[in-house]
């Protein structure tokens, strides 16, 4: 994509995300974005950032009570969603659920978040984590098996077809996920160092 003045990038304000790291991130790499809840500013980007931090009961309850569930199941240009945002794409999470009661999320990605299997090991999974397989996809370009991420979560996608990405913790998931022009990342690229700003820039340079 070539980039110019009039390139209109949007992180969407969820009301509940780390906005401000996630622009500094970007700006640092030489970019500006825009936070923002208004659907028409959102459906006129080039690229889509959907950040995350908290629940996802939380985080679709202003999602829905901002009206952007539909804005954002039909975007069609290209969006990244970084952890929690990550998740959002899914079906459902049990994130915040009780046993009969899974959170609807986006569904832009047949997958479901579950509790991440971590076999005795401490949650939540935080800190620096490699990853153990990489697809060939744009937003990876220069990004390899046995590169380190900055994790934070406790639930996680399982390994599916869906998968562009994995790490292990205990047990295999997915550490990034794709399809169509939804690309989410369960790690942290706004605080994973050189190659978390590298994936943004891939991203953005689409």
């Amino acid at each position: 994509m070539q980039l110019n003045q009039s390139t209109n990038f949007v992180i969407v304000d969820t009301g509940c995300a780390n906005l401000a790291s996630v622009k500094f991130a970007v700006a640092r790499l030489g970019f500006a974005i825009t936070i923002s809840d208004d659907i028409n500013i959102i459906n006129n980007a080039d690229k889509v950032i959907l950040p995350g931090v908290g629940s996802a009961r939380h985080a679709m309850a202003n999602i829905t009570a901002k009206g952007l569930v539909s804005t954002l199941q039909q975007l069609t240009q290209p969006v990244l969603g970084f952890c929690l945002g990550m998740q959002l794409m899914a079906r459902t999470s049990v994130e915040g659920a009780d046993e009969n009661d899974l959170v609807p999320c986006l569904g832009v990605i047949a997958t479901d978040i579950m509790p991440l299997q971590a076999s005795g090991l401490r949650l939540p999974h935080m800190g620096w984590n490699t990853l153990t397989q990489v697809d060939d996809h744009p937003v990876f370009a220069g990004i390899n098996a046995q590169d380190y991420f900055y994790f934070v979560h406790s639930f996680a996608a399982p390994v599916s077809q869906y998968t562009i990405a994995r790490c292990h913790y205990g047990s295999e998931f997915s550490a990034a996920i794709a399809k169509d022009n939804f690309i989410g990342c369960q790690f942290h690229p706004e605080r994973s160092s050189v190659l978390g700003s590298k994936i943004i820039k891939n991203f953005l340079e689409m």
